[in-house]
Protein backbone atom coordinates (compact mmCIF):
# COMPACT_ATOMS: atom_id res chain seq x y z
CA UNK A 1 0.00 0.00 0.00
CA UNK A 2 2.85 2.06 0.96
CA UNK A 3 4.75 1.09 -2.31
CA UNK A 4 1.61 1.91 -4.25
CA UNK A 5 0.82 5.53 -2.74
CA UNK A 6 4.43 6.64 -3.36
CA UNK A 7 4.16 5.17 -7.47
CA UNK A 8 1.21 7.80 -6.99
CA UNK A 9 3.19 10.62 -5.92
CA UNK A 10 6.07 10.31 -7.96
CA UNK A 11 3.30 10.43 -11.47
CA UNK A 12 2.03 13.45 -9.89
CA UNK A 13 4.98 15.12 -9.65
CA UNK A 14 6.36 14.37 -13.25
CA UNK A 15 2.97 15.88 -14.16
CA UNK A 16 2.96 18.46 -12.56
CA UNK A 17 6.87 19.10 -14.17
CA UNK A 18 6.00 18.69 -17.65
CA UNK A 19 3.04 20.90 -16.94
CA UNK A 20 5.53 23.43 -15.46
CA UNK A 21 8.00 23.19 -18.51
CA UNK A 22 5.06 23.35 -20.73
CA UNK A 23 4.06 26.83 -19.45
CA UNK A 24 7.75 28.41 -19.33
CA UNK A 25 7.85 27.69 -22.80
CA UNK A 26 4.68 29.69 -23.47
CA UNK A 27 5.85 32.30 -26.00
CA UNK A 28 6.09 35.98 -23.49
CA UNK A 29 3.08 38.67 -25.00
CA UNK A 30 5.29 41.17 -25.13
CA UNK A 31 3.00 45.00 -25.73
CA UNK A 32 3.24 47.13 -28.38
CA UNK A 33 5.52 50.50 -28.07
CA UNK A 34 6.31 53.21 -29.77
CA UNK A 35 10.25 53.38 -29.87
CA UNK A 36 10.96 56.98 -31.35
CA UNK A 37 8.80 59.23 -33.88
CA UNK A 38 10.46 61.34 -36.46
CA UNK A 39 9.68 64.58 -36.27
CA UNK A 40 10.65 64.04 -32.57
CA UNK A 41 7.67 64.57 -29.73
CA UNK A 42 7.66 68.73 -29.71
CA UNK A 43 10.65 69.01 -32.22
CA UNK A 44 10.14 72.64 -33.99
CA UNK A 45 11.40 74.32 -37.08
CA UNK A 46 10.20 70.83 -38.96
CA UNK A 47 10.70 71.21 -42.53
CA UNK A 48 7.36 71.51 -44.73
CA UNK A 49 8.23 68.74 -46.85
CA UNK A 50 8.81 66.08 -44.18
CA UNK A 51 7.18 62.44 -43.85
CA UNK A 52 6.31 61.30 -40.72
CA UNK A 53 8.13 58.27 -39.70
CA UNK A 54 7.02 56.10 -36.54
CA UNK A 55 9.33 53.16 -35.15
CA UNK A 56 7.47 50.36 -33.26
CA UNK A 57 8.97 48.72 -30.22
CA UNK A 58 8.14 45.19 -32.01
CA UNK A 59 6.53 44.23 -34.86
CA UNK A 60 3.35 44.76 -35.40
CA UNK A 61 -0.16 43.27 -37.35
CA UNK A 62 0.24 45.08 -40.91
CA UNK A 63 -3.34 44.75 -41.62
CA UNK A 64 -3.65 47.04 -38.38
CA UNK A 65 -1.97 49.64 -39.57
CA UNK A 66 -3.89 52.10 -41.45
CA UNK A 67 -4.89 55.31 -41.48
CA UNK A 68 -7.91 54.88 -38.71
CA UNK A 69 -4.52 53.73 -36.42
CA UNK A 70 -2.03 56.55 -37.78
CA UNK A 71 -3.54 59.67 -37.88
CA UNK A 72 -2.02 63.02 -38.53
CA UNK A 73 -4.20 66.17 -37.89
CA UNK A 74 -3.74 69.84 -38.16
CA UNK A 75 -5.91 70.71 -35.16
CA UNK A 76 -9.24 68.57 -35.76
CA UNK A 77 -8.46 68.34 -39.45
CA UNK A 78 -7.10 64.90 -40.86
CA UNK A 79 -4.12 65.34 -43.01
CA UNK A 80 -4.32 63.46 -45.82
CA UNK A 81 -1.44 61.16 -46.86
CA UNK A 82 0.09 57.89 -47.50
CA UNK A 83 1.04 55.31 -45.32
CA UNK A 84 3.51 52.48 -45.52
CA UNK A 85 4.20 49.85 -42.82
CA UNK A 86 7.66 47.83 -43.56
CA UNK A 87 9.21 45.86 -40.68
CA UNK A 88 8.68 47.56 -37.44
CA UNK A 89 8.15 51.55 -39.09
CA UNK A 90 5.48 53.33 -40.24
CA UNK A 91 6.06 56.14 -42.71
CA UNK A 92 2.91 58.57 -43.46
CA UNK A 93 3.58 60.88 -46.55
CA UNK A 94 1.13 64.11 -46.66
CA UNK A 95 -0.65 64.30 -49.84
CA UNK A 96 0.62 68.03 -49.69
CA UNK A 97 3.41 69.79 -48.39
CA UNK A 98 2.25 70.93 -44.40
CA UNK A 99 1.57 74.57 -43.78
CA UNK A 100 4.33 76.59 -42.20
CA UNK A 101 4.59 77.77 -38.27
CA UNK A 102 1.70 74.93 -37.72
CA UNK A 103 1.58 72.42 -34.77
CA UNK A 104 0.51 68.89 -36.13
CA UNK A 105 -0.37 66.18 -33.77
CA UNK A 106 0.45 62.62 -35.03
CA UNK A 107 -1.70 59.59 -33.13
CA UNK A 108 -1.16 55.69 -32.96
CA UNK A 109 -4.44 54.35 -31.50
CA UNK A 110 -5.56 51.42 -29.70
CA UNK A 111 -6.40 49.97 -32.92
CA UNK A 112 -2.93 48.64 -33.62
CA UNK A 113 -1.65 45.86 -32.51
CA UNK A 114 1.38 43.41 -32.23
CA UNK A 115 1.30 40.05 -34.17
CA UNK A 116 0.24 38.35 -31.26
CA UNK A 117 -2.56 40.99 -30.88
CA UNK A 118 -1.59 42.84 -28.18
CA UNK A 119 -3.32 46.34 -28.39
CA UNK A 120 -1.58 49.32 -27.06
CA UNK A 121 -3.61 50.11 -23.49
CA UNK A 122 -3.90 53.73 -24.49
CA UNK A 123 -3.23 56.17 -27.78
CA UNK A 124 0.25 57.04 -28.33
CA UNK A 125 0.56 60.44 -28.81
CA UNK A 126 3.01 63.01 -29.89
CA UNK A 127 3.44 66.63 -31.67
CA UNK A 128 5.76 68.64 -33.98
CA UNK A 129 5.39 72.53 -35.17
CA UNK A 130 6.88 73.53 -38.76
CA UNK A 131 9.31 76.12 -39.65
CA UNK A 132 9.07 78.21 -42.60
CA UNK A 133 7.35 81.59 -42.97
CA UNK A 134 3.41 81.91 -42.79
CA UNK A 135 3.98 85.41 -44.52
CA UNK A 136 5.44 86.35 -47.70
CA UNK A 137 9.48 85.73 -47.86
CA UNK A 138 11.45 88.85 -47.86
CA UNK A 139 13.12 89.21 -51.37
CA UNK A 140 16.78 89.76 -51.29
CA UNK A 141 18.01 93.38 -52.01
CA UNK A 142 20.36 93.23 -55.05
CA UNK A 143 21.54 96.71 -54.08
CA UNK A 144 23.25 98.36 -57.12
CA UNK A 145 23.98 95.02 -58.41
CA UNK A 146 20.22 95.16 -59.78
CA UNK A 147 21.91 97.66 -62.16
CA UNK A 148 23.45 94.08 -64.10
CA UNK A 149 21.89 91.48 -66.00
CA UNK A 150 25.43 89.67 -65.95
CA UNK A 151 27.81 90.97 -63.38
CA UNK A 152 31.56 89.02 -62.55
CA UNK A 153 34.59 89.56 -60.56
CA UNK A 154 37.06 88.25 -62.86
CA UNK A 155 35.66 87.50 -66.21
CA UNK A 156 33.05 87.72 -68.91
CA UNK A 157 33.68 85.36 -71.83
CA UNK A 158 31.42 84.65 -74.34
CA UNK A 159 31.41 82.54 -77.97
CA UNK A 160 29.71 84.72 -80.61
CA UNK A 161 27.15 85.56 -80.59
CA UNK A 162 24.91 85.66 -77.77
CA UNK A 163 22.15 88.20 -77.18
CA UNK A 164 22.00 90.17 -73.82
CA UNK A 165 19.20 92.74 -72.77
CA UNK A 166 20.70 94.97 -69.90
CA UNK A 167 23.97 96.32 -68.62
CA UNK A 168 27.55 94.07 -67.86
CA UNK A 169 29.57 94.73 -65.05
CA UNK A 170 33.00 93.31 -64.44
CA UNK A 171 35.20 93.76 -61.51
CA UNK A 172 37.98 93.87 -60.23
CA UNK A 173 38.76 92.93 -63.61
CA UNK A 174 39.90 95.13 -66.54
CA UNK A 175 38.12 95.34 -69.79
CA UNK A 176 40.36 92.52 -71.18
CA UNK A 177 38.75 90.02 -69.39
CA UNK A 178 35.77 90.20 -71.52
CA UNK A 179 35.77 88.29 -74.79
CA UNK A 180 33.92 87.45 -77.82
CA UNK A 181 31.54 90.57 -77.32
CA UNK A 182 33.66 92.88 -80.04
CA UNK A 183 33.58 96.33 -77.55
CA UNK A 184 33.68 99.60 -78.89
CA UNK A 185 35.07 101.62 -76.30
CA UNK A 186 33.08 104.84 -75.46
CA UNK A 187 33.97 107.28 -71.74
CA UNK A 188 33.25 105.33 -68.88
CA UNK A 189 31.91 101.88 -71.07
CA UNK A 190 31.49 100.21 -74.01
CA UNK A 191 29.11 98.93 -76.07
CA UNK A 192 28.60 95.40 -78.54
CA UNK A 193 26.57 94.58 -81.09
CA UNK A 194 25.33 91.34 -78.88
CA UNK A 195 24.21 93.81 -75.71
CA UNK A 196 21.59 95.71 -75.45
CA UNK A 197 23.07 98.18 -73.09
CA UNK A 198 26.40 99.47 -71.67
CA UNK A 199 29.49 97.33 -70.73
CA UNK A 200 31.45 98.27 -67.57
CA UNK A 201 34.84 97.12 -66.36
CA UNK A 202 36.91 98.18 -63.69
CA UNK A 203 39.46 100.08 -65.34
CA UNK A 204 37.31 102.19 -67.24
CA UNK A 205 37.30 106.15 -66.52
CA UNK A 206 35.64 107.19 -63.08
CA UNK A 207 32.91 106.91 -61.56
CA UNK A 208 32.98 103.34 -62.83
CA UNK A 209 35.37 101.79 -61.03
CA UNK A 210 33.74 103.36 -57.58
CA UNK A 211 30.40 102.19 -59.09
CA UNK A 212 31.43 98.65 -59.83
CA UNK A 213 33.06 98.37 -56.93
CA UNK A 214 29.90 98.81 -54.87
CA UNK A 215 27.91 96.69 -56.99
CA UNK A 216 30.16 93.93 -56.31
CA UNK A 217 30.16 94.21 -52.86
CA UNK A 218 26.06 94.40 -52.40
CA UNK A 219 26.61 91.49 -54.81
CA UNK A 220 28.16 89.27 -52.05
CA UNK A 221 26.34 91.39 -49.69
CA UNK A 222 23.36 89.68 -51.52
CA UNK A 223 24.65 86.04 -51.78
CA UNK A 224 25.49 86.42 -47.87
CA UNK A 225 21.47 87.44 -47.14
CA UNK A 226 20.33 84.41 -49.04
CA UNK A 227 22.67 81.57 -48.20
CA UNK A 228 22.14 83.13 -44.45
CA UNK A 229 18.29 82.81 -44.45
CA UNK A 230 17.07 80.10 -41.25
CA UNK A 231 14.15 78.42 -40.69
CA UNK A 232 14.08 76.44 -44.13
CA UNK A 233 10.28 75.75 -45.78
CA UNK A 234 11.65 72.75 -47.58
CA UNK A 235 14.61 70.57 -46.60
CA UNK A 236 16.48 68.59 -49.13
CA UNK A 237 13.92 68.08 -51.44
CA UNK A 238 13.89 65.33 -54.06
CA UNK A 239 17.23 64.49 -52.22
CA UNK A 240 18.66 67.29 -54.33
CA UNK A 241 16.79 66.41 -57.57
CA UNK A 242 13.76 68.32 -58.20
CA UNK A 243 12.95 67.30 -62.01
CA UNK A 244 9.14 67.36 -62.46
CA UNK A 245 8.59 68.97 -59.71
CA UNK A 246 6.31 71.96 -58.82
CA UNK A 247 7.66 74.38 -56.04
CA UNK A 248 5.98 77.02 -54.01
CA UNK A 249 7.13 80.22 -52.53
CA UNK A 250 9.43 79.36 -49.50
CA UNK A 251 12.33 79.24 -48.84
CA UNK A 252 14.77 75.62 -50.16
CA UNK A 253 17.41 74.49 -48.12
CA UNK A 254 20.13 71.65 -49.61
CA UNK A 255 23.49 70.50 -48.30
CA UNK A 256 23.99 68.55 -51.78
CA UNK A 257 24.29 69.37 -55.44
CA UNK A 258 21.04 69.88 -57.01
CA UNK A 259 19.74 68.67 -60.39
CA UNK A 260 17.12 69.76 -62.82
CA UNK A 261 17.34 66.57 -65.69
CA UNK A 262 13.64 67.78 -66.38
CA UNK A 263 12.05 70.92 -66.60
CA UNK A 264 10.15 72.23 -63.19
CA UNK A 265 7.45 74.40 -62.28
CA UNK A 266 7.94 77.44 -60.19
CA UNK A 267 4.19 78.47 -59.60
CA UNK A 268 3.15 81.55 -57.15
CA UNK A 269 1.94 84.98 -57.40
CA UNK A 270 3.53 88.12 -58.76
CA UNK A 271 4.65 89.34 -55.27
CA UNK A 272 5.41 85.52 -53.74
CA UNK A 273 9.17 84.84 -53.02
CA UNK A 274 11.48 82.04 -53.43
CA UNK A 275 14.98 81.47 -52.39
CA UNK A 276 17.60 78.37 -53.31
CA UNK A 277 19.91 77.66 -50.93
CA UNK A 278 22.34 75.16 -52.38
CA UNK A 279 25.58 74.40 -51.01
CA UNK A 280 27.21 72.72 -54.22
CA UNK A 281 26.68 72.99 -57.98
CA UNK A 282 23.29 73.37 -59.96
CA UNK A 283 22.63 71.86 -63.15
CA UNK A 284 19.72 72.12 -65.29
CA UNK A 285 19.92 69.58 -67.90
CA UNK A 286 20.15 69.94 -71.66
CA UNK A 287 16.86 70.89 -73.30
CA UNK A 288 15.02 71.59 -70.30
CA UNK A 289 13.47 74.42 -68.94
CA UNK A 290 12.12 76.40 -65.91
CA UNK A 291 8.23 77.33 -66.33
CA UNK A 292 6.51 79.81 -64.34
CA UNK A 293 3.28 79.70 -63.53
CA UNK A 294 0.67 81.97 -61.52
CA UNK A 295 2.28 85.17 -61.97
CA UNK A 296 5.49 84.36 -60.95
CA UNK A 297 8.18 86.78 -61.63
CA UNK A 298 11.83 85.97 -62.67
CA UNK A 299 12.97 88.81 -60.08
CA UNK A 300 11.63 87.13 -57.15
CA UNK A 301 13.36 84.55 -57.44
CA UNK A 302 17.06 83.76 -55.71
CA UNK A 303 19.61 80.82 -56.56
CA UNK A 304 21.98 80.84 -54.08
CA UNK A 305 24.75 78.58 -55.74
CA UNK A 306 28.00 77.51 -53.72
CA UNK A 307 29.47 76.00 -56.09
CA UNK A 308 29.46 75.97 -59.76
CA UNK A 309 26.29 77.11 -62.16
CA UNK A 310 25.25 75.09 -65.28
CA UNK A 311 22.35 75.89 -67.65
CA UNK A 312 22.76 73.19 -70.05
CA UNK A 313 22.39 73.23 -74.28
CA UNK A 314 19.19 74.54 -75.53
CA UNK A 315 17.48 74.64 -71.81
CA UNK A 316 16.13 77.82 -70.43
CA UNK A 317 16.22 79.15 -66.93
CA UNK A 318 14.25 81.29 -64.97
CA UNK A 319 15.51 84.22 -62.04
CA UNK A 320 18.30 85.60 -60.20
CA UNK A 321 21.72 83.21 -60.44
CA UNK A 322 24.19 84.31 -57.51
CA UNK A 323 27.07 81.98 -57.48
CA UNK A 324 30.07 82.17 -55.03
CA UNK A 325 31.73 80.59 -57.92
CA UNK A 326 31.31 80.73 -61.87
CA UNK A 327 28.24 80.62 -63.88
CA UNK A 328 28.50 78.98 -67.54
CA UNK A 329 25.37 78.89 -70.14
CA UNK A 330 25.94 76.16 -72.67
CA UNK A 331 25.36 76.28 -76.30
CA UNK A 332 21.79 77.89 -77.17
CA UNK A 333 21.31 78.47 -73.16
CA UNK A 334 18.95 80.76 -72.16
CA UNK A 335 18.68 82.75 -68.94
CA UNK A 336 15.28 85.54 -67.96
CA UNK A 337 16.82 86.94 -65.08
CA UNK A 338 20.60 87.56 -63.83
CA UNK A 339 23.94 86.14 -63.57
CA UNK A 340 25.64 87.26 -60.47
CA UNK A 341 29.27 85.35 -60.47
CA UNK A 342 31.64 85.96 -57.55
CA UNK A 343 34.53 84.60 -60.64
CA UNK A 344 33.29 84.28 -64.32
CA UNK A 345 30.20 84.15 -66.63
CA UNK A 346 30.81 82.25 -69.55
CA UNK A 347 28.13 82.60 -72.53
CA UNK A 348 27.75 80.76 -76.07
CA UNK A 349 25.22 81.72 -78.11
CA UNK A 350 22.98 82.69 -75.62
CA UNK A 351 20.17 84.89 -74.99
CA UNK A 352 20.10 86.83 -71.45
CA UNK A 353 17.43 89.15 -70.19
CA UNK A 354 16.99 91.29 -67.40
CA UNK A 355 13.44 90.15 -65.41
Amino acid sequence: MKIQKRVQFLALLSILFVVGCSKSSDPVVVAPTVASTSPANNAVGVARNNSIVIAFGVAMDPATINSSTVIVTKGTTVVPGTLVYSGTTATFTPTDNLSALTLYTVTVTTGAKTLAEKAFATNVVSSFTTGGTATVLAAVDLGTAINYVILAKTAINSNPTSSVTGDLGLSPAATSYITGLALTNATGFATSSQVTGKIYAADMVSPTPINLTTSVNNMITAYNDAAGRAIPDFVELGAGNIGGKTLTPGLYKWTSAVTLPTSITISGGANDVWIFQISSNLTLSSAVNIILAGGAQAKNIFWQVAGQATIGTTAHFEGVLMSSTGITLLTGASLHGRALAQTAVILDGNVVTNP
